[in-house]
């Protein structure tokens, strides 16, 4: 018999539902396994027949179980119930959420949560997480250190996103390279950058972007012979520079950079030039066109979504292209 535990917070009829979708997904209960009829539920939960009926028809509804006259109700399929992890909400994984979603069968329900670089939230949410979903699908919360948390969920049902500077062989994986596709972006960019005076990375201490891009940042620079600066504190701007171009992590940056510019009367993809990391479709009007490098977050959430539905091993890093617009 299912276990279910009733709470203040959850309607009787959503725990009964959720209860009996957990035993499908942990395997107490099977494809073709009769369940208990409203009667004898009723009395054994100490609920209403009502209460019942109406747990029974949600799990109709999310395809989980059927009924027939002859036999009464049974496990139909499986539960598909998705933990959709991420770091941050921006645009761009908005993106990724909406290609994930699409992608997926109407039958598949998907829990997005973010875990904002706190780590007892990501290991929280991770710990509580175990058991309740048929899939995962995660951004790590480092991208030099694989997270020990995620060592309690089968390997064969996690994927890791993002994220991925660590040993991860046995796990599957759709990853950005933060390195040496990074710094094959800035040598597309070269010819551009020739008529500025200086290249800054605008990379403030506190975002958790991989350190690691300032060390290919620095080898670029230098093997082109560009001046260059890496601002890590706020107090070290100065305001906005004529003859410099300016990489950006983040859109409080780009914003900063902008109305200096306009301020001191500078045009952009002129006076300076302005690059940003991670695309999003604004960056497509603004100023006429900002350039930036990014992967592709809708593509990423696309093939998120075939991983879930085929459950097939994926190993794959996306390809970072530098997108040009005006600013530069």
């Amino acid at each position: 018999m299912t276990n279910i535990k009733f709470t203040h917070s959850t309607s009787k009829f959503k725990s009964l539902a959720d209860g009996i979708s957990l035993s499908i997904m942990q395997g107490d209960l099977r494809m073709g396994d009769n369940l208990l009829s409203i009667n004898e539920a009723s009395v054994h939960y100490k609920v209403s027949r009502d209460t019942v009926f109406k747990a029974y028809n949600e799990l109709k509804r999310r395809g989980l179980i059927d009924s027939n006259p002859t036999i009464g109700y049974f496990v139909k399929g499986e539960v598909n119930h998705v933990l959709l992890l991420l770091d941050t909400y921006s645009s761009f994984k908005q993106n990724l959420y909406h290609r994930f979603v699409a992608n997926l069968p109407e039958n598949y329900k998907v829990d997005l949560i973010f875990h904002q670089y706190n780590e007892r939230l990501f290991e929280t949410v991770v710990r509580e997480s175990i058991g309740k979903y048929s899939m995962y699908v995660i951004m790590n919360f480092s991208n030099e250190q694989f997270s020990d948390t995620l060592k309690s969920i089968p390997s064969n049902k996690l994927l890791l996103l993002d994220f991925g500077h660590f040993e991860k062989s046995e796990y599957s994986y759709i990853c950005q390279d933060f390195n040496e596709s990074f710094f094959w972006c800035l040598n597309q960019a070269s010819p551009l950058l020739e008529k500025y005076n200086k290249f800054t990375f605008v990379f403030p201490e506190e975002i958790c972007h991989p350190v690691s891009a300032i060390d290919y940042f620095v080898k670029f620079c230098v093997t082109q012979n560009l001046r260059y600066e890496v601002l890590r504190k706020e107090s070290d701007w100065k305001g906005a520079e004529a003859g410099t171009a300016y990489l950006c992590i983040l859109s409080e940056d780009l914003v900063k950079i902008i109305k200096d510019a306009d301020a001191a009367g500078l045009t952009i993809g002129n006076d300076i030039g302005l690059i940003a990391y991670n695309d999003e479709p604004v960056l497509e009007v603004i100023k006429n066109g900002i350039s930036s490098i990014s992967i592709d977050f809708g593509l990423m959430g696309e093939k998120a979504a075939r991983f879930v539905t085929n459950k097939q091993p994926v190993r794959e890093y996306l390809p970072t292209e530098l997108i040009l617009r005006n600013s530069i």
